[in-house]
């Protein structure tokens, strides 16, 4: 299936995407949509590179040189193969219950993280960095280690396919969980609405920085859940503990978004004080603006 340019930016709409049948198809047209509009936009600059050669390196061996890709560039490339790993990533997606949340958004957050996990993934794959898995909630749900291999790809997207929300969140205690498992550094993605206490959470994500790894945090959201726009009296019902509470929004639509807006910022700040990147994201926003993101740390880690 081609990607046509006049349709590059329908792959990455949330509403769009959503509707597409497979895992594996949603990634691959996240991936190809973004790579289309990054040529076309100003970061057309950025190296990237989809196929499995590299350019000759001084002391790489003569017999690895691709005679034929020369024939036709007459630059030197060498056949990249797989054991050959540019960056070791760690995905970590939080399924805890509060994020099947879905309003105003097309899609849940745990969808839209899903599909996000997904297409990261498939994007290191093919660009020969080694990638993991993890789902959490209050415990590790699932932990697959990095690998590089291409084949390895179909197994991480079945376990995004058959994702489902279960348990309470409990970010730190995953996060410090996993931090024991990683031995070798490199870049650490962390996925979650961070329902939990931004102390705590910053604390465990300090952990992956005294290893020396990289870490981007993807904080998900619906859109309401900043704006709480709802309309007459309504019932919230806890996703985790199933709590209901009757109120006229309108009368606390102020205080909500004060006190969220308090929340959101001490997150980003600690985040940024610690050297962790931070990226607020609502699951209305199209899917290039995460790549990037992640396409910009990686172009400082190579």
């Amino acid at each position: 299936m081609e990607l046509q340019d006049t349709s590059y930016k329908n792959y990455l709409d949330p509403a769009v995407v959503s509707k597409l049948n497979t895992i594996e198809l949603k990634a691959k047209m996240v991936v190809e949509g973004f790579m289309v509009g990054l040529h076309k936009s100003p970061y057309h600059g950025f190296s990237v590179e989809f196929s499995e050669h590299r350019p000759y390196m001084q002391g790489d061996p003569i017999k690895n040189i691709d005679w034929k890709v020369y024939a036709k560039s007459e630059r030197f490339f060498v056949k990249q193969y797989e054991e050959e790993t540019n960056l070791v990533s760690h995905v970590l997606l939080d399924k805890s219950r509060s994020m099947a949340f879905k309003h105003t958004g097309s899609i849940s957050k745990l969808e839209y993280g899903g599909i996000l996990a997904a297409s990261l993934m498939y994007l290191m794959i093919q660009q020969q960095d080694a990638s993991g898995l993890v789902l959490y909630s209050d415990k590790i749900e699932s932990y697959l280690p990095p690998k590089s291999h291409r084949t390895y790809l179909s197994q991480l997207l079945s376990v995004i396919s058959d994702i489902e929300p279960s348990n309470k969140t409990n970010t730190a205690v995953c996060l410090n969980t996993i931090s024991e498992k990683i031995k070798r550094r490199g870049l650490v993605v962390v996925i979650s609405d961070f329902f939990d206490k931004p102390e705590e959470v910053i604390s465990a994500l300090k952990r992956f920085h005294y290893k020396k790894n990289e870490i981007i945090v993807f904080q998900l959201l619906d859109p309401i859940e900043r704006s709480f726009a709802f309309g007459s009296d309504s019932v919230f019902v806890d996703m985790e503990t199933g709590e209901e509470m009757t109120t006229q929004p309108g009368q606390i639509q102020k205080a909500y978004q004060e006190s969220m807006q308090l929340f959101l910022e001490k997150l980003k700040t600690e985040c940024r004080n610690s050297a962790i990147e931070y990226n607020l994201i609502t699951t209305d926003t199209p899917f290039d603006k995460a790549l990037l993101n992640y396409f910009k740390k990686r172009a400082k880690l190579i």
